[in-house]
């Protein structure tokens, strides 16, 4: 909320005052959000004073009667979609939240946000990144970039425009190096907590180390890919299908170069199939699963994603597949990350 102190502007200010303000903060079509004794009582436009002055107001007035008491306004700071995309639509960027008396509790850009979805998100990025050595000689791998901005970081962005605040990135390598990059996450408009690994805890291990989640949903996610999966997409299937862990998968495909016959038991040809194309789906490294899922997870010991999966297929509980329809790439290889230089100038992540 802090970042948004000045868009607020008190109702006793002149309007000379409230045009010098929108000036300073250099930003097109921008509303300043009105107070008085810290009730939110209207928006402030460019155009709003202008009528004032046009229609005889003094420029040292204040600007009372300028307000535009019709104005945008949220009562939760989760809106839906189409509310978003509303105001995207009528060109209304800054949206106050208000609680039931009228304060402003949050302002959410409209303009940055897809969706704002009730997520809590953890970031696996303390691999050492062997095989693609020399480059990570003195870089932990998440940090090495990828167009204009690090591999973890086109992660950490993808999550923050749907709404994500909170993220967890585990480190052990050259971990220092992410703490001094991302810090506690202010930047970015969100909180960053780091999860610190004394010894190797495998793919899913050291999220046992994190002592509350906020969300019943939890994204978990290696840091050293690069996709533009649809998060929102993948969250939707994920309740609607009420399974307890959703896991992303990338399509893989084989062809073979012949005819592939297909015979019973008695070797009889059923069917022949000219040149077929066989479809796998392979764990792409980006999970969704219930909060109540870690209790499965032995505590700050080496645990790797596939036993959770096997311990819940053993419990009886719902995983769901979610195959992502666009682009996906692991950077494990130098080949990889040349791949990645070459696709990021054709992506839009």
């Amino acid at each position: 909320m802090e970042e948004f102190e000045r868009l607020l502007i008190n109702n006793d200010t002149t309007l000379r005052e409230a045009l010098r303000q929108i000036d300073q903060l250099a930003i097109i079509d921008v509303d300043l959000f009105v107070t008085d004794s810290g009730v939110l009582i209207g928006s402030l436009s460019e155009g709003d004073i202008r009528r004032a002055l046009l229609s005889g107001a003094s420029i040292d007035a204040p600007l009372e009667n300028a307000v535009n008491r019709n104005f945008t306004y949220f009562s939760t700071n989760r809106p839906g979609p189409a509310e978003l995309m509303q105001c995207r639509a009528r060109k209304i960027r800054y949206v106050p939240v208000l609680d039931s008396d009228r304060r402003i509790t949050d302002i959410i850009d409209a303009e940055t946000y897809k969706r704002m979805l009730p997520l809590e998100a953890v970031i696996m990025a303390g691999g050492r990144g062997e095989r693609l050595r020399p480059l990570t000689d003195n870089c932990p791998k998440p940090l090495l970039k990828v167009g204009d901005k690090a591999i973890i970081e086109h992660n950490i962005d993808r999550l923050v425009s749907h709404g994500v605040k909170n993220i967890h990135i585990s480190i052990n390598y050259l971990g220092e190096m992410l703490k001094e990059h991302f810090g506690d996450g202010a930047s970015k408009k969100i909180n960053i907590n780091y999860v610190e690994e004394d010894k190797p805890l495998g793919t899913i291990g050291s999220i046992t180390k994190i002592e509350t989640f906020s969300e019943d949903t939890i994204l978990v996610m290696n840091s050293d890919l690069l996709t533009d999966i649809d998060i929102a997409d993948f969250y939707d299937e994920f309740i609607s299908s009420g399974a307890d862990m959703a896991v992303a998968a990338s399509p893989y495909n084989i062809d073979i170069p012949y005819a592939v016959l297909e015979v019973n038991s008695e070797n009889e040809v059923l069917s022949l199939k000219e040149k077929p194309r066989y479809t796998y789906f392979s764990n792409a490294g980006i999970y969704l699963i219930r909060q109540s899922v870690i209790n499965l997870i032995p505590f700050n010991e080496r645990y790797d994603m596939p036993s959770l999966m096997e311990e819940l297929i053993k419990e009886d509980k719902k995983i769901l597949t979610y195959p992502i329809r666009g682009y996906w790439l692991d950077i494990g290889r130098i080949e990889d990350y040349t791949k990645a230089q070459q696709d990021i100038r054709h992506l839009k992540l």
